[in-house]
């Protein structure tokens, strides 16, 4: 084992904590908190189980599962006997969740009894699925479904099987904002480096508590939000619904949190919520971390003077890098970038035929690193194309400044070419999101005889606010933007369609244009 790496695989890592810090708490969920001891209990009964059932190394266990307590006994129960995790959007609809399962060859499904009207729309539920664990309340109907209750009460026991960094951990399926999702794979070197670069760069302690209310499934709480407070010994604190959003604070509060992990979504309305005095004054929040789509400067500069002493930090990555790639230092921010890369990650701006361009210069961002992806599950093609020499090609579209600070432009596939000239849709939206009463904007390019693309702009708006003057609207973004960039048509609409963590679906945007 790598003298950089203390543990070889995600059992060993809890083993170890529940040995040496076995009365730390691990978890919260409401009023009910797991000792590191309890939580190793339940996964060593859990992990019996499986191996009951037929469970074995290199198996794929699908996790359809809420934020719960059960998420996390399971994904370190299928680790302990060599077997592979996928964790599942709960978003999917049946015939989306039905081509995971089958993409991935589940051996069985682990899922939350909330979601059981989906589960039951499976078209080919009965052919694929052999066996359902169920989270929560349910009626069992079968012999092939049993109460996760069930499983840790039989208290069945079994060896681990030690793995090697290299074995695969987890498979996490991408979006799919271009298709049909692809399965990450993951290894225990993968998360493992991820977590101990977050960990130098957020400087974690065993003090932290880190509140987890963003989709377990997601790579971003997967890894930063849930995995790194137990590589440290902290606790983390369980929210299952953002809904009432006032929960978040009050758990926040009760439980003093540390580490606020969210989304862009979730800091502009948390910049515009008016929190009462005792949550300003008693917070222990230390760092706010942004992640999952980019954050607008004017949430950050909002949410900054709301709260003046807590630093917010931008990061960057995605599923295919385990999957942060980099992230402001608390020592210093700077606006509108993604920070630093991760130490022992190199990361290049890149031409099309892959040379190195200069600083500041914009290209193809990459990544070199220990948390680079083993490849896509059953897509050697499309792992080629992505993962050349090692190096990452990751689609997005920045540059590197003279300090080293990373700045995403854009999405590759993103860029409108109109009579030859590339227009950056973040920059234009960027404009826009500043002008009063916009909430959130979406620009994409509309095929056009003459120009080969125009650009289009969709715009959802601030809550309570029923309209904006559009020719106020045009005439500062005249005054902002070169006439190029300028959107040829200007929609409002309800809702710019997004995915769970809040990303923009532009092609939904560009099925209405069609």
């Amino acid at each position: 084992m790598s003298s950089k790496y203390q543990y070889n695989d995600f059992y060993s890592l809890i083993l170890h904590q529940g040995k040496t810090i076995p009365n730390d708490i691990a978890l919260i969920l409401d009023s009910k908190k797991i000792k590191y001891i309890e939580l190793l209990e339940q996964i060593d009964a859990m992990a019996g189980y499986l191996e009951s059932i037929g469970i074995s190394q290199g198996d794929r266990v699908s996790l359809f599962l809420r934020n719960s307590i059960e998420f996390i006994v399971s994904i370190f129960a299928i680790n302990k006997i060599g077997a592979i995790s996928v964790p599942i959007n709960t978003f999917l609809k049946a015939s989306e969740l039905e081509y995971i399962i089958i993409n991935c060859d589940c051996k069985i499904l682990i899922a939350s009894s909330i979601y059981e009207d989906t589960i039951d729309k499976i078209p080919t539920k009965d052919d694929i699925l052999n066996f359902i664990i169920w989270e929560g309340k349910v009626e069992l109907s079968d012999e092939r479904n049993c109460s996760f209750d069930i499983t840790l009460n039989k208290k069945l026991s079994t060896f681990h099987i030690e793995q090697s960094l290299d074995d695969i951990f987890t498979i996490l399926y991408t979006s799919g904002t271009t298709g049909k999702p692809k399965g990450a794979m993951l290894s225990n070197k993968n998360i493992f480096s991820n977590i101990i670069s977050g960990v130098e760069r957020l400087e974690i302690t065993n003090r932290d508590r880190s509140i987890l209310f963003l989709p377990m499934f997601h790579s971003f709480t997967f890894t930063i939000g849930l995995l790194l407070p137990i590589y440290k010994g902290a606790s983390n604190v369980i929210i299952q619904s953002i809904r009432p959003f006032s929960n978040i604070f009050k758990q926040a509060l009760i439980h003093k949190v540390t580490i606020f992990i969210s989304i862009p979504d979730i800091y502009n309305a948390l910049a515009k919520t008016k929190l009462p005095w005792y949550f300003m004054w008693f917070n222990s929040i230390r760092v706010f971390i942004s992640g999952a789509s980019p954050l607008h400067g004017k949430i950050i500069n909002e949410l900054q003077n709301k709260f003046k002493n807590i630093p917010l930090l931008e990061g960057y990555g995605l599923s295919e890098a385990s999957p942060a790639i980099s992230i402001n230092p608390l020592q210093r921010q700077k606006l509108s970038s993604v920070g630093l890369p991760l130490d022992n990650y190199k990361v290049k701006i890149v031409d099309a035929k892959k040379n190195e361009l200069p600083l500041k210069s914009i290209g193809e961002v990459i990544v070199f690193g220990d948390n680079v992806m083993q490849g896509y599950w059953k897509d050697e093609s499309t792992t080629e194309l992505t993962i050349i020499n090692g190096w990452l090609l990751t689609g997005d579209l920045g540059y590197i400044d003279e300090d080293g600070y990373l700045f995403i432009i854009d999405r590759k596939k993103d860029i409108i070419i109109s009579k030859g000239i590339n227009i950056y849709p973040r920059e234009v939206e960027d404009m826009i999101n500043s002008f009063d009463g916009v909430l959130v904007s979406a620009l994409i390019g509309e095929k056009n005889r003459e120009y080969g693309e125009i650009p289009i702009a969709y715009i959802e708006l601030d809550e309570g606010v029923k309209s904006i003057d559009n020719s106020k609207l045009k005439k500062y973004l005249r005054e902002n933007l070169a006439d190029y960039k300028l959107p040829k048509n200007i929609h409002i609409i309800d809702k710019i369609p997004k995915n769970a963590m809040g990303k923009i679906l532009k092609r939904a945007l560009k099925e209405i244009l069609i």
